[in-house]
């Protein structure tokens, strides 16, 4: 596996797991690479610094990774909150009005049970569900 760090149009920078350059290639060719934040299909491999081992550094990676993904897990839930509509346990109902043209097409978020979201995929409605980090708010 090799990490790239990955970057769209707008400058929205992340990384990327991949099993080789050529599943890189593959993926951007076929428009498979979205960014994470704004769902841009025009990702590019970003400039990176390479990972060197540095002797007598007692940090943990794994450590430093874990933070890492929590920083980007609580910004990903300050854009959705900053930007969608939340309609609490009502998401199922307002995404199938939504996806079969009865209610207006918009951003939505809110709480779905694992049948509902079961039923949504089923259905071929295009929904994402995220984990939901709690708020560093003290």
């Amino acid at each position: 596996m090799i990490c790239f760090a990955l970057r769209c149009r707008l400058g929205h920078e992340f990384e990327g797991w991949f099993k080789s350059n050529e599943a890189f290639e593959e993926q951007q060719r076929s428009g498979q690479l979205e960014c994470p934040i704004c769902g841009d299909r025009a990702v590019e491999k970003a400039i990176m610094a390479p990972a060197v081992a540095r002797s007598g550094r007692n940090e943990k990676p794994q450590a430093n990774a874990t933070a890492a993904l929590l920083a980007f897990l609580r910004a990903l839930r300050a854009h959705v909150e900053a930007n969608f509509e939340h309609v609490g346990d009502r998401f199922a109902e307002e995404a199938r009005k939504i996806h079969y043209g009865e209610a207006e097409p918009r951003d939505i978020y809110g709480e779905a049970t694992r049948e509902e979201v079961e039923s949504l995929l089923e259905e071929g409605i295009d929904i994402h569900p995220l984990p939901w980090v709690p708020k560093l708010d003290g």
